[in-house]
């Protein structure tokens, strides 16, 4: 399991979206419940056209589940997944939308995410962020974690269902913490 780097100057770019880009530390979750209903919306969409696929729009779920003894925070959709060349592309390359390209496939297609950077705000929150993802169709989930800007690693994984499971461990700040009102339950 050997660590990768991210793309192009994805190191400077990282660091400067943690720090500078969002004002607001809470704008991760919203990006990442984003991204979790553009692959809802991505499945639903297949469906519509490959009866295989077997979902409604009412199936799709997003579950967001916070864990005060591991300080974790675990958003799960039933969406689309990824591959393990899709992690690689869109995870690994800071600034590229998966979203924006499914979009241009057709202009009856409204969805969210489109510029690739919102993903990445759960660093501002998170010291590590795994990713793990099946594909609709694929046999195979892979993982993907990171810890910021040293890389990431890719691995095999095993999921049971097709859809995405993004895990944050939440950053320690052990005077004010900070972080801990992400741990909290929520109605959404």
């Amino acid at each position: 399991m050997a660590m990768r780097q991210f793309k192009a100057e994805s190191k400077k770019l990282l660091d400067l979206m943690i720090n500078s880009i969002y004002t607001n530390r809470e704008i991760f979750l919203r990006e990442l419940i984003s991204n979790a209903s553009d692959a809802c919306d991505k499945r639903y969409f297949k469906s519509l056209t490959d009866t295989s696929v077997g979902i409604t729009k009412d199936d799709l779920k997003i579950h967001i589940q916070p864990d005060k003894d591991s300080r974790t925070l675990t958003i799960t959709d039933n969406g689309i997944g990824m591959t393990k060349e899709e992690l690689e592309k869109n995870l690994g390359t800071i600034a590229r939308s998966g979203s924006l390209d499914f979009k241009n496939q057709s202009d009856n297609i409204d969805i969210i995410g489109q510029f690739g950077v919102g993903f990445y705000s759960a660093f501002m929150v998170a010291k590590k962020v795994t990713v793990i993802s099946r594909a609709q169709g694929a046999d195979t989930a892979w993982k993907w974690e990171s810890t910021g800007v040293e890389g990431y690693t890719l691995t095999e994984a095993d999921k049971e269902d097709v859809g995405t499971e993004i895990i944050l461990v939440l950053k320690d700040d052990t005077d004010t913490d900070k972080y801990s009102e992400y741990l909290e339950d929520y109605e959404l």
